[in-house]
């Protein structure tokens, strides 16, 4: 699948902001046998006095601004062309959970994609009993790796509401699961945070969904939003095999990547310090839209 892909990310100050830094993960990536990157480029209003832009350790594509003089309102737009084809879903050659430790111990190598860096707690996902107690059902339903990701997923997708009110983008993967609410982010964060806490590497992924809007209903201009999905070390055969809760889906050519990370702590779309006195507010507005 071709996309052209749109991003708008809008922020207004009660007081003028100024001396701020920033790092921005929007862009999407190349990955080999999943998509290729044709065109790129994010810009920013007003114009920062310093920009520079570079590959972190997981190799996302970020870009580094930093605005001496104040301003009130920051604009960032992102614009790509992106084909995506990722691997058919192939027969389920990963092993089961009593044999994945012997494999993660055979990984020679602290690589970005190595599935040591993917088992411990992180800033977003603590090792919770109760949602190691949650995930142990899938193990008892399923005997590959695969195959317990899977189920976790679509009982994820069957057992927690949808609710853009219920958190924010603070919200824990305790949090989350507590309630039972939330949106891509969290569910993502309960999924990782299950698969780890019964020794399943997991990550997470940050980019973009295709919508389909309703049979006879207009696509709407801006959307689409950011989505967060999981990837799953299935074992050195299969490797990593990503997984979408928030549909009880794998993930397919509707998905783009724009970067990995252990949570979203790793790839949040903006991250900085500024200096100001008032609130802020923020808007985001995605087209993600098939070319052809």
């Amino acid at each position: 699948m071709l996309y052209d892909i749109r991003l708008q990310l809008h922020y207004d100050y009660d007081r003028a902001a100024g001396g701020s830094r920033h790092h921005v993960h929007v862009a999407p990536q190349t990955i080999p046998n999943v998509q290729r990157v044709i065109a790129s480029s994010v810009s920013f209003g007003p114009t920062p006095s310093e920009r520079s832009d570079f590959l972190d350790f997981f190799g996302n594509a970020v870009t580094s601004v930093a605005f001496r003089s104040a301003y009130d309102e920051l604009d960032i737009r992102m614009s790509a062309r992106v084909s995506v084809s990722r691997p058919e879903t192939g027969l389920d050659v990963s092993p089961k959970l009593a044999d994945l430790g012997g494999e993660i111990a055979l990984v020679r190598s602290l690589a970005p994609n190595a599935p040591h860096h993917f088992l411990a707690a992180s800033d977003f996902v603590d090792l919770d009993p109760a949602i190691t107690d949650y995930a142990r059902d899938s193990f008892s339903a399923a005997s590959s790796i695969t195959g317990i990701a899977n189920d976790l997923c679509d009982r994820i997708y069957a057992d927690f509401t949808y609710d853009g009110e219920a958190t924010t983008v603070a919200t824990k993967a305790a949090d989350a699961f507590a309630i039972r609410r939330g949106v891509c982010q969290d569910f993502s964060h309960v999924m990782i945070a299950g698969l780890r806490g019964i020794g399943i590497p997991a990550g997470y992924v940050s980019g973009f969904l295709r919508t389909i809007p309703p049979p006879g209903k207009e696509r709407l201009e801006g959307a689409d939003a950011m989505h967060a999905w999981v990837k799953v070390w299935c074992g050195r055969e299969a490797g990593w095999q990503e997984f979408d809760p928030t549909n009880g889906m794998r993930a397919s050519n509707d998905h783009i990547t724009v970067g990995y990370g252990r949570d979203y702590s790793d790839v949040a779309p903006i991250v900085g310090v500024l200096k100001t006195t008032g609130s802020q507010t923020g808007e985001q507005a995605v087209d993600v839209v098939p070319v052809g």
